[in-house]
């Protein structure tokens, strides 16, 4: 498991985010309804409340961008459809090492391809110059 994924940024500090409004990149998702603060194992549990019919989902503490203390909001660095076609919330199992492990293949795949595009797109820029 990339204990990285799994770390909030230094920033965020230890502080219980439990009812903070989640903010994806393109805009609200929910609110957190669980949040750990375990050495290189810490999510964040979110209810997705009408946005995605009342599911939950998981995210690992590395996708946390910033929290607005003021605010009470986290803000997460995915999007919206990103976080809509994780791995299904698992109630009974996300405690887990085997489940944490599914979802933080899903996010670590999609940070791949976030590096990848941002190389694309620097190459394209200086193809252009």
């Amino acid at each position: 498991m990339d204990r990285d994924l799994w770390t909030y940024p230094e920033t965020v500090g230890r502080i219980d985010l439990t009812g903070f409004d989640v903010e994806a990149v393109d805009g609200s998702i929910g609110q957190v309804d669980e949040a750990t603060q375990d050495v290189g194992e810490s999510y964040i549990v979110v209810d997705t409340g009408v946005w995605i019919f009342g599911k939950k989902v998981l995210l690992p503490a590395g996708t946390v961008e910033r929290v607005d203390r003021d605010e009470d909001k986290v803000y997460v660095a995915r999007t919206k459809d990103e976080i809509e076609h994780a791995p299904e919330f698992d109630k009974d199992h996300y405690r887990e090492d085997g489940y944490r492990s599914t979802v933080g293949d899903y996010y670590a795949e999609r940070s791949k391809d976030d590096a990848g595009d941002d190389a694309r797109e620097t190459e394209e820029v200086g193809e252009r110059n």
